[in-house]
């Protein structure tokens, strides 16, 4: 009965008061501290970094309160100056928190390389679109004797014979040798060169 009557007393009711004053007062400095703590409400809008490099990246970045993390780098876009940045995460416009990182790749300083193909006894009909897939350009095209009209009989680079394998910048051009449809040594043997059609 005792412990009942010291629920109503003045000493219990102050000191409940004060322990709800306690807890309330606690969680406002909580709550206060997370939204500190979490940037809440902090908004900052992402540049955008398209054609910058490196150090006009990291200086922009810099002033922002942002972080650079370079990631590997895309296939070779000739709209954009080499080691300058190509692609970006978060998009320019987004808004985020300070101290975010934004993940950039480079447009590298160039084509890659490319296995040459095996060519060599296909027609002109399935060579030419399997260099172009590929990224090459097709140039000269020369005629040798042989029985197999457009038959692709060698391939070259700047004059020097290609094997199947060789790696080659993309966009290079490759010279087609062919069959002119004729048997060799007979008399109307020629060796004819026609330009790219």
């Amino acid at each position: 009965m005792n412990f009942f009557r010291f629920l109503f007393t003045k000493t219990f009711l102050k000191h409940a008061l004060l322990s709800v004053a306690l807890v309330v007062v606690l969680c406002f400095v909580y709550l206060f501290w997370l939204d500190y703590y979490t940037n809440h409400d902090q908004r900052i809008k992402v540049p955008n970094l398209a054609k910058m490099d490196v150090n006009q990246v990291q200086n922009t970045l810099e002033e922002l309160d942002l972080r650079m993390k370079m990631i590997d780098s895309t296939s070779y876009n000739p709209n954009f100056p080499p080691k300058t940045v190509i692609e970006q995460d978060p998009t320019p416009g987004k808004f985020v928190k300070e101290n975010r990182q934004i993940y950039i790749k480079l447009n590298p300083s160039g084509y890659g390389n490319v296995s040459v193909p095996n060519l060599v006894y296909k027609t002109r009909r399935q060579a030419e679109p399997t260099l172009k897939a590929l990224g090459f350009k097709v140039g000269k095209i020369t005629y040798q004797p042989n029985i197999a009209r457009d038959m692709v009989l060698e391939l070259r680079y700047k004059g020097e014979k290609l094997n199947a394998g060789t790696p080659l910048k993309k966009t290079s051009t490759i010279d087609l040798v062919l069959g002119d449809g004729n048997r060799p040594g007979s008399t109307s043997d020629t060796n004819t060169d026609a330009t790219d059609n």
